[in-house]
C-alpha cells in the first residue's frame, strides 16, 4: 500500500506541525471499523500522526490499540485485531457479481448472530429469554470475555495512561442515561473503560465501572467531536473525523433499503449541526472579546484579561471528513458482517480515500484565525 503514496505531497509533515492539535475522531460502526484501520495507516506513513485520538464503540477499540502500542506496532496490531476477528470463512471463493457477494455477505452475518465473533464476542448458553429476570446474562444476547482477553493482549494500558497521546472514548451510563467521556486527563484507562464505550444493547451487556453500568456511546452520540470541540481550551486542531455511516444517501426502494436507510441515518454524524453551533460560539467568543479591547486597560478586571488571552491563544479547527461510502451489494448488515474479505476491502477503502484527502494539501493548511471552522470532504466537494 505504502507505494501509493508516491503521490501525497512531501511537506505533509510540515503542514500538520503548523497546529496545536491533530485529533483523530472515529465513529462507531461494527464491522465497518476496518475502514479506520486504513485511514490511520495512511496518516501514519504520511507522517500525518495525531496526539489526540477518540472513539466511539468500534472506534473506541481502533482508537485503544493505536493509543496502546508504540509507534512501530499500531498498523500490525491494528491488523492483528482485524485478522482475529474477521477470520472465520465463508465461502471458498465468491463468484464475481454483487449478487453472489450480497449472498456470501448474508451468510456472514447469519453467521455472526449465531455464532459471534472469535476474539470479540460468543452466544450466550442458554438464550437471555429463558434466563430469570436479574440472572447474569439475562440482558444481553452475547459475552464480550472474549472482548476483553483481545484487548488485554494487544492494547498497554500502562502506555495509554502514560499520556503521550491524549486518548477519550464515549460512553452511556445506563442508570442517568448521561453522555460520559473516559478521558486519560482525567481517569486511569483500563480494557473496562474501552469495552464500556462498545457494549452495544441488547446485544452486548452494560460494563461496570465504578459502580455505574455503562453502555455504547453510539445509543446517545456516536460521534466524539463534540467532545473535542467543547474542550474549555481551543487551539488550533486538524481533526480527521471518520465516519462509517453516511447521513446522505438514495431514497429506498424496498423494505431491507428502509431499515437500512433508517440505520445510516440514525448512526450518521450530526457534524453540520455541530460545526454550525460551534462556529457561533466562537463569534460571540470574538465579539466578547472585541468588546473587551474595547475597555481601557487599567479599567479591565482579572477576569477580563483572562479571557482575552484565552481569546488570543485559541485558534481555527480544520475538520477534514472521511465518511465510508458502502458498496452496492451491502445491506442493513454491513456493520455485523466480518468477514474477512469486506475487512480488507474496508481497510483499503479508508486507505485510499485518505490518499485522496492528503493529495490536497491547501485543505490540510492551517486558516486564517477569524476563520473558527471549515470541514473538508473529499466525497462532497460540491459542497
Amino acid at each position: 500500500m505504502s507505494t501509493l503514496l508516491s503521490e501525497v505531497p512531501s511537506d505533509i509533515r510540515n503542514i500538520v506541525s503548523d497546529y496545536d492539535r491533530v485529533a483523530l475522531v472515529f465513529q462507531g460502526g461494527g464491522a465497518l471499523g476496518a475502514y479506520q484501520a486504513g485511514v490511520y495507516e495512511a496518516l501514519s506513513i504520511a507522517g500525518a500522526e495525531p496526539n489526540w485520538v477518540s472513539g466511539v464503540s468500534i472506534g473506541a477499540i481502533n482508537c485503544a490499540i493505536i493509543a496502546g502500542n508504540t509507534p512501530e506496532n499500531r498498523v500490525p496490531r491494528l491488523r492483528e485485531f482485524w485478522n482475529t476477528i474477521s477470520g472465520r470463512k465463508i465461502w471458498a471463493y465468491t463468484p464475481d457479481g454483487d449478487h453472489f457477494r450480497t449472498m456470501r455477505n448474508q451468510m456472514s452475518a447469519f453467521a455472526t448472530i449465531n455464532l459471534g465473533q472469535p476474539g470479540f464476542f460468543k452466544p450466550r448458553f442458554p438464550n437471555p429469554w429463558l434466563l430469570p429476570r436479574g440472572a447474569e446474562g439475562a440482558t444481553s444476547f452475547y459475552d464480550t470475555s472474549p472482548l476483553r482477553d483481545t484487548l488485554l493482549r494487544l492494547v498497554d494500558f500502562d502506555l495509554i495512561n502514560s499520556g503521550q497521546k491524549r486518548f477519550s472514548v464515549g460512553a452511556v451510563n445506563i442508570r442517568t442515561g448521561n453522555f460520559v467521556y473516559f478521558d486519560n486527563t482525567t481517569h486511569r484507562i483500563g480494557p473496562e473503560h474501552v469495552m464500556a464505550s462498545g457494549a452495544l444493547p441488547p446485544a452486548f451487556p452494560g460494563v461496570r465501572i465504578d459502580g455505574e453500568y455503562y453502555w455504547d456511546g453510539g445509543v446517545v452520540s456516536n460521534t466524539p467531536l463534540q467532545w473535542l470541540l467543547d474542550q474549555p481550551d481551543h487551539p488550533s486542531a486538524l481533526v480527521f473525523q471518520v465516519d462509517l455511516f453516511s447521513s446522505r444517501g438514495e431514497l429506498p426502494r424496498d423494505m431491507l433499503d428502509v431499515v437500512e436507510r433508517q440505520k445510516d441515518i440514525g448512526y450518521s454524524s450530526r457534524t453540520r449541526s455541530i460545526t454550525d453551533f460551534f462556529r457561533r460560539v466562537q463569534m460571540l467568543r470574538s465579539k466578547h472579546a472585541d468588546a473587551l479591547q474595547r475597555i481601557p486597560e487599567q479599567l479591565r478586571s482579572e477576569e477580563d484579561n483572562q479571557i482575552l488571552s484565552e481569546y488570543e491563544a485559541s485558534g481555527p479547527v480544520n475538520i477534514c471528513h472521511l465518511i465510508y461510502q458502502e458498496k452496492s451489494y451491502e445491506r442493513d448488515f454491513k456493520d455485523y458482517e466480518f468477514s474477512g474479505t469486506s475487512m480488507r476491502d474496508h481497510w483499503q477503502s479508508g486507505y485510499e480515500d485518505t490518499l485522496k484527502t492528503l493529495r490536497r494539501p491547501d485543505w490540510l493548511k492551517k486558516p486564517a484565525k477569524n476563520t473558527a471552522i471549515v470541514v473538508h470532504d473529499i466525497h462532497r466537494l460540491d459542497d
